[in-house]
């Protein structure tokens, strides 16, 4: 799954805790109160699950903890403004800056503050009067504590799973995986041998275990037994959501119990995001011939290396289309400080190529000037190339984006992978290699737009998806 954002030099302002002013009722609008986990990863979906609820007459609590939502509001056009009929408020976490740069010390919080302040803003919230009781809360599973606390006080819970089915199915079967002995109770794989978990699911290599690939976020045997406790949810949660829909996943669909896919999540609404988004990728790609520019985004968690980011420049400058490549501007994303791009290389680029620090990507993805997506495979990045029928290029980095690659280059044949040289380094040839032959492949733009004409179908009226979401809608409001 996404990892937590390592938080930058963020003033959090005193009124972003549980004192914030509340909204005014209006009506007899269903109040659903949204937790996601803090991340970009997280936020996104659960933020436009929130707008598909506004959309039907819902009103929309947005909880983060303070910092997130610090990002949240600065990143908006207008700093402080709301978002349409999303309330957006915040919890502390009760760490300092340089406590919150572990993610373990946030996943203490998450047992030892978050619940007490939860449980503070939601008396606030019954207290006040002026909003209406909270009728459900929507909760990341990865901040499983605050359905403990619905529990707890009563309200009706939802658990949202911001990953694929894929892997939810896999973390279900974690007992199974220690029962054939192919990893121990701490999730260590016993074996280097390819790992056959289901009959009806890709096979998955030791390594590449979601919790085994954390690249030094959070400890592997932390995160395994983290995910374990998550298979507890199913039980007691009175729905669960997964941004997923049934002709992709259905084989992983099938091995969650209760699960609802109401995938894939796209709106056209204005987005709180933790960057602020460049439009000026928009007007650039208007410029663009169609089917044209090549587009590469890592997520906000992605590290390159001096040596692997020199190789993908200089693969760009040889390829010769146009492209467009979204580079975090924090230091700490990118490698060290030091990272720098190639002597001469914005000159030699500069007619074809264009750089921002983060891009409105469903509208770009969306853009008819695209021809592929170099992506790192994180899951809302997935369902959003797939929703727009783009091609891939498979660059994981880490957790369930191995897993994810599979599904796109072996199960939907949408992509195509790349493969490391003996240093670990993907060459500027094996990029270029790997997009030209992409570029060409006529089967895997046919497969790329038949997935997009079934994702449309199940978020339209009588699709599989909408109909999942009209049932909670109807259960939640009977």
């Amino acid at each position: 799954r996404n990892a937590f954002i390592t938080p930058m030099s963020i003033k959090v302002p005193h009124h972003s805790s549980v004192e914030t002013k509340l909204m005014t009722s209006t009506g007899d609008q269903p109040h659903v109160l949204v937790i996601p986990a803090p991340g970009q990863g997280h936020v996104m979906p659960l933020m436009r699950f929130s707008y598909c609820l506004v959309d039907r007459g819902f009103k929309i609590t947005f909880v983060n903890i303070e910092y997130i939502h610090a990002r949240l509001i600065d990143s908006l056009p207008e700093k402080g403004k709301e978002l349409d009929h999303i309330h957006l408020v915040s919890i502390p976490d009760g760490l300092t800056p340089k406590e919150r740069e572990d993610p373990n010390n946030l996943h203490s919080a998450a047992s030892s503050k978050l619940p007490a302040e939860l449980e503070k803003l939601l008396r606030n919230i019954k207290e006040s009067g002026k909003i209406g009781e909270i009728a459900c809360i929507i909760a990341d599973e990865a901040a499983a504590w605050a359905l403990d606390v619905a529990r707890k006080m009563g309200i009706r819970h939802a658990s949202f799973y911001p990953a694929s089915a894929g892997i939810k199915a896999l973390i279900l079967h974690i007992p199974e995986l220690i029962e054939m002995k192919a990893i121990d109770d701490n999730g260590t794989p016993k074996k280097n041998d390819t790992i056959y978990w289901s009959p009806t699911m890709p096979a998955i290599k030791p390594a590449h275990l979601p919790w085994h690939c954390m690249a030094g976020f959070m400890s592997a045997e932390a995160l395994f037994q983290a995910m374990s406790q998550y298979n507890q949810i199913p039980k007691s949660a009175d729905w669960i959501f997964c941004n997923t829909f049934d002709e992709i996943e259905h084989a992983a669909i099938a091995l969650v119990p209760n699960l609802l896919p109401i995938g894939p999540l796209l709106v056209s609404k204005q987005l709180g995001t933790l960057w602020p988004e460049d439009l000026t990728s928009l007007s650039w790609l208007d410029q663009q011939a169609a089917n044209s520019v090549v587009y590469l985004a890592f997520g906000s968690i992605a590290i390159f290396n001096q040596r692997q980011f020199d190789e993908l420049a200089l693969a760009l400058e040889l390829l010769g289309r146009p492209f467009l490549w979204v580079v975090r501007s924090e230091s700490d994303l990118y490698g060290s400080p030091s990272t720098t791009y190639p002597d001469g290389f914005h000159d030699r680029i500069a007619k074809f190529g264009k750089i921002v620090s983060w891009a409105p990507q469903q509208r770009v993805l969306a853009h008819p000037a695209i021809a592929c997506f170099v992506s790192h495979c994180g899951w809302n990045s997935t369902m959003e190339g797939v929703s727009t029928g783009v091609p891939f290029i498979c660059w994981p980095y880490f957790a369930d984006q191995f897993f994810h690659e599979t599904y796109i280059t072996t199960t939907w044949r949408v992509g195509l992978g790349l493969e490391p040289n003996e240093d670990g380094i993907i060459s500027r040839g094996e990029i270029t290699r790997k997009l030209e032959q992409l570029l060409c492949d006529k089967e895997i733009k046919e497969n790329s737009l038949k997935l997009k004409e079934m994702a449309i179908k199940n978020v339209r009226d009588g699709g599989s998806s909408m109909k999942n979401l009209e049932l909670f809608i109807k259960e939640l409001t009977e």
